[in-house]
């Protein structure tokens, strides 16, 4: 059989949030790219601390603004995207997402949620205007026909992360950037969660047993990436579930925990 050629070849993006890349989210970031080379794809990694992006969005940004008295971080965005003077660290990350069909989100949970620069990151490079507007959104959003995957590490164990387990419920706690991937358009699929990655000498098990199981973490998350394409995304309402007001409409029952027809 012929090699792929390079327009054939489909694409990965692998956003990588954590400060030091030897650790262990550092090991699954790599261990993402070598398996998805080998299953054909061309992989780009966004290495978010290591390039040094600035996750705050402000009047900084723009060299030219729709108001320099008020700055209001839509209406710049908005006139940044029409005018193609966004800039060129965010027109940079813009374009990794445009190449790629599947982005890969890898980070450590942070104060229940993902690290400020990932928040930050989605706060200026989703541009309004340029990747979503009022219409532009859910299924009807930029990036349909597009996956992506969230592969995020706790501190704790999976029963602390389960159902009223004390490190909250971590379908709760994910839900929220989820839902901005379903809102950006997304086939959003099932997160990938290693957990209890905390060293040997943090309560959970010995050091022989802890780096047995960082082992078998890894050849998991292999072997995820390796069987992707039998996931079953996640279901979101769109579009034609809603109501004129923005609420579900008598009938739908909505698909996960957070939005559903009944409480």
């Amino acid at each position: 059989m012929s090699a792929m050629s390079n327009e054939q070849q489909p694409r990965a993006l692998v956003v990588f949030t954590h400060p030091e890349p030897h650790s262990f989210n550092g090991t699954l970031k790599d261990k993402a790219v070598d398996t998805l080379t080998e299953r054909g794809y061309r992989v780009e990694v966004s290495d978010l601390y290591g390039e040094g992006f600035d996750p705050a969005e402000g009047p900084a940004h723009y060299g030219e603004r729709a108001d320099r008295q008020v700055f209001a971080p839509l209406a710049e965005q908005r006139r940044a995207s029409a005018h193609g003077t966004l800039a060129p660290e965010v027109q940079r990350e813009i374009n990794r997402l445009e190449r790629a069909d599947l982005v890969v989100f890898q980070f450590p949970l942070w104060w229940h949620a993902q690290p400020a620069i990932l928040k930050g990151w989605m706060d200026r490079v989703f541009v309004n205007g340029g990747l979503y507007t009022s219409s532009m959104r859910y299924n009807r959003g930029y990036f349909r026909g597009r996956r992506a995957l969230v592969s995020v590490t706790t501190g704790g164990p999976t029963e602390t992360f389960a159902h009223n387990g004390r490190g909250g419920d971590i379908e709760l706690l994910l839900w929220p950037l989820h839902y901005s991937l379903h809102y950006m358009g997304f086939t959003v699929l099932p997160a990938f969660r290693a957990h209890g990655i905390q060293g040997s000498g943090y309560a959970y098990r010995d050091a022989t047993g802890f780096q047995a199981h960082l082992q078998f973490l890894q050849a998991a998350w292999s072997e995820r990436l390796r069987h992707l394409d039998e996931d079953r995304p996640l279901r979101f309402a769109d579009w034609e579930d809603w109501d004129e007001s923005g609420r579900l409409k008598p009938g739908i029952p909505g698909h996960d925990y957070f939005i559903r027809a009944q409480p």
